[in-house]
């Protein structure tokens, strides 16, 4: 009941006012972020030249850099040769110990904190225009001092 009345604050009628413009593209500089899994979707890779079709899972993260949130969504493919980045993904949000089995537990990932390398990279789309957007490099190993908030002696209430 509590999804249909969610539903229902969401839709916009004909008539209604609008005013949010959206979030600004934020493009990243180079370098290693503190990301958070906002969103995981099952879904099926058709298949390309070097692997078949096979499961993937769509991960989308927020960063919050200091020139603002971005949003980067990657696949994971469900592929055994592809097997060393999906481990890397779960060492990075601390689920998996390096050398260590694991029956991955997707129910657990969105809310995970984790740490990237992030770098840009430039594509041309349908439309012939070259575009740079953010892409995941690699995974780092989750550590719990990547999370820790800084405390300052004016943040102290004595």
């Amino acid at each position: 009941m509590a999804e249909i009345n969610n539903n229902q604050n969401m839709m916009l009628d004909w008539n209604d006012s609008i005013e949010n413009d959206g979030q600004a593209f934020v493009l990243l500089p180079e370098g290693d972020y503190n990301f958070v899994v906002t969103n995981f979707e099952r879904g099926r890779f058709p298949g390309g030249a070097k692997v078949p079709a096979c499961n993937k899972a769509a991960i989308t993260v927020q960063v919050n850099a200091p020139e603002g949130v971005s949003i980067v969504k990657f696949d994971l493919l469900l592929y055994r040769s592809l097997e060393w980045r999906i481990s890397g993904f779960f060492r990075s949000i601390g689920q998996k110990k390096h050398g260590e089995k694991l029956t991955m537990d997707w129910n657990k990932v969105i809310g995970s904190k984790g740490r990237a390398h992030f770098k840009q990279r430039t594509y041309v789309n349908q439309s012939g225009e070259e575009k740079t957007i953010n892409d995941l490099d690699r995974f780092i190993d989750y550590d719990p001092k990547f999370f820790m908030v800084e405390i300052s002696d004016d943040d102290l209430p004595f």
